[in-house]
């Protein structure tokens, strides 16, 4: 029986006024519908808002703020597309995020500031802060000439790394071309956390130039693990010259499953069997063309479904594929969605999470280890999107519904304290702060 997400609804709105006599599956859908896992955990069902922005379960509060058109600090206008952001601790108790603007050349908005590294581009970030009371204080541009700033990922020594999700060049320039550019991208960029203006935009050669989705470090060792959003990516990390010196150069190399070269990691992998792992080195991280991950398969590098967003946390490292979990008939991944899990400390990776239907998860993408332990996943797919937290076990429940539109979320991390969840709502662009009872229900 196949059902909408917006049918799930209807019928969990319908069984819960005793209006409908629903089979075992159908009432197994609302219960998902109503926000609950089907394995248990959650934190209830979700509550409509009469604000008709964010649905969160009872108990649970947000506020909205640093939407698109707004006048931000520096004069300028709050860009759209808000996308991968991250959270750090700033003076007199506030909270400081780094947001990045997912815009293109042709976009009707833009991140403006004084020092574009390309001025042809219009993404960037915006940083902003947020006081103790859960309310913004100031924001303002803090890069800007930038192509596609998808995600990112927060450094140990206080910065943000900031990814191009485009790797134009001047020579894909063509006449009448909405989308030309004036420098290669491809590129990460760095921006300190505390910076109160533009920095100046210096790309991050040696970190390869590729189709960037995000990036997480591991304290431990320094080392910077990358995903690549393409039908046919790889996995990255990148081995770093001098510690907390990203600009100094390093090594670049592409994950290879052991005794699997040229793995495709779509479909028929079972979960939570971890798999030996290696690493091949890419020669050539600045290639004109867009050849870094022909270059890794070619050396029998795995390739993953769309990598997206990743994250560091408890010695894991766990990172999301929007399209795994199934092939169509040329081969090409066209699933719901896949987690998986890499282990620094023992070289291996696993399949951590693999939904079955758009119902279970829709188009992973951002993700957030959670304090309390949860994995938090904004949802990038169709038809309604959800933030959805997976348990230590594997198990979904959803955390906060999108009651604007259909767009994704993007951009979930924590406060430093651990007690507010920011997350943003790319189009029309808002930024949330959400508190409740986290730990009595996790038992962080």
């Amino acid at each position: 029986m196949q059902l909408s997400r917006r049918k799930f609804f209807t019928l969990a709105g319908a069984s819960a006024a005793g209006t409908l006599m629903m089979s075992p599956l159908e009432a197994l859908y609302a219960r998902k519908a109503n926000g609950q896992s089907v394995f248990g955990g959650g934190y209830g069902p979700l509550v409509p808002d009469p604000n008709g922005l964010l649905d969160l379960p009872r108990g649970f509060q947000y506020r909205a703020f640093s939407r698109t058109g707004e006048m931000m600090s520096d004069g300028s206008p709050v860009p759209g597309g808000h996308d991968g952001m991250a959270a750090f601790p700033g003076p007199q108790n506030t909270v400081i995020l780094v947001r990045n603007h997912e815009l293109s050349p042709n976009s009707t908005t833009q991140v403006v500031g004084p020092n574009p590294y390309d001025p042809l581009c219009k993404g960037g970030t915006t940083t902003l802060q947020v006081g103790p009371n859960r309310q913004l204080v100031n924001h303002y541009t803090s890069l800007s000439g930038t192509y596609r700033n998808c995600a990112g990922g927060p450094t140990p020594w206080g910065s943000w790394i900031t990814c191009e999700e485009n790797v134009s060049t001047v020579a894909t320039n063509r006449p009448g071309n909405a989308t030309n550019v004036s420098k290669s991208h491809g590129y990460n960029f760095e921006v300190p956390a505390q910076a109160k203006a533009p920095v100046n935009p210096v790309p991050l050669v040696a970190m390869g130039r590729f189709n960037h989705e995000a990036v997480a470090i591991d304290p431990k060792t320094g080392i910077v693990y990358e995903t690549e959003d393409r039908g046919d990516s790889l996995f990255y990390r990148f081995l770093p010259s001098q510690p907390n010196n990203l600009s100094a150069g390093g090594t670049l190399q592409a994950l290879k499953i052991k005794n699997m070269p040229q793995a495709k990691t779509f479909a028929g992998f079972p979960k939570g069997q971890p798999m030996q792992v290696e690493w091949v080195t890419i020669d050539n991280p600045d290639p004109a063309t867009d050849t870094v991950r022909v270059e890794g398969f070619g050396k029998g590098a795995a390739q993953f479904a769309r990598g997206e967003g990743i994250w560091y946390g408890n010695r894991e490292v766990y990172f999301c594929c929007t399209n795994g979990g199934s092939v169509d008939a040329n081969g090409r991944p066209n699933g719901f969605g896949q987690v998986w899990r890499y282990l620094p400390d023992r070289d291996t990776i696993e399949l951590f999470v693999e939904a079955k239907s758009a119902d279970e998860l829709d188009g992973p993408d951002n993700i957030v280890v959670a304090p309390h332990g949860d994995l938090i996943i904004c949802e990038d797919g169709n038809d309604e999107q959800f933030v959805v937290g997976v348990t230590p076990n594997g198990e979904l429940y959803r955390l906060a519904k999108n009651a604007i539109n259909d767009r994704e979320f993007a951009g979930a991390c924590f406060s430093p304290d651990g007690q507010t969840l920011f997350v943003n709502i790319q189009t029309p662009g808002i930024t949330f702060a959400i508190w409740g009872p986290w730990k009595s229900q996790r038992g962080a």
